[in-house]
């Protein structure tokens, strides 16, 4: 997946996947939380039935920083 797949909203990075069911959406947002986890970045996320949102940004820098563009590649590669 690109990056032309993450938009810029409202000051952060965001994508929304979609998954064939909710075990699937739920799996993928272990993975991304074992990241987060080990990076010490967390995202918003945003679950529903088969739909993901992930947003990345940085509080303290009040936006999108090149560790959220690469965090939001590395969320890219979970899929």
């Amino acid at each position: 997946m690109s990056e032309s797949a993450w938009e810029e909203v409202n000051g952060a990075l965001q994508r929304e996947l979609r998954f064939a069911g909710f075990r699937e959406a739920i799996a993928f947002v272990d993975r991304l939380a074992e990241v987060a986890e080990s990076e010490n970045h967390h995202p918003d996320i945003d679950i529903r039935w088969n739909r993901v949102v992930v947003r990345w940004w940085t509080h303290t820098a009040g936006g999108v920083t090149e560790r959220d563009r690469r965090l939001a590649k590395l969320t890219d590669a979970l899929l």
